[in-house]
């Protein structure tokens, strides 16, 4: 939990308070996975496999559901050439704690097996 602290301590202020939110909905909803640094962004797992993380980009924090695509969520944007969709907020305002615990129920449902994608050659299979 430290390392994702000092993450969320060494963004700007609005940025940190955004970082912060996230962190704590997360938590709460999502508290038998394991969180760490990966590829240097906090990101939560279920037994090894990839579910939920943020990061800062240039002009916003991105929320980003390794299996969101199959949410079937309006407000979630797809990301990259697998199954992920994003979430992008800019201000506290934005964050809408409601939709964030569908989503993270959601991802505790649906998950594609990112754990054994290398090993696949690139080939996604549904493990929920």
């Amino acid at each position: 939990m430290n390392q994702i602290q000092d993450y969320n301590d060494a963004q700007t202020a609005e940025n940190k308070e955004i970082c912060d939110i996230l962190f704590a909905i997360i938590n709460k909803n999502l508290p038998d996975a394991e969180n760490k640094i990966w590829h240097a962004h906090p990101v939560w797992f279920l037994d090894g496999n990839p579910i939920v993380g943020y990061s800062k980009l240039k002009d916003s924090v991105r929320l980003l559901f390794w299996s969101g695509q199959s949410f079937d969520e309006e407000k979630l944007q797809n990301e990259g050439s697998f199954k992920a969709a994003e979430k992008r907020y800019t201000n506290v305002d934005q964050i809408n704690e409601r939709d964030l615990e569908r989503w993270l129920e959601k991802s505790r449902e649906i998950q594609w097996d990112y754990k054994n994608i290398v090993k696949r050659k690139g080939v996604l299979l549904r493990l929920k």
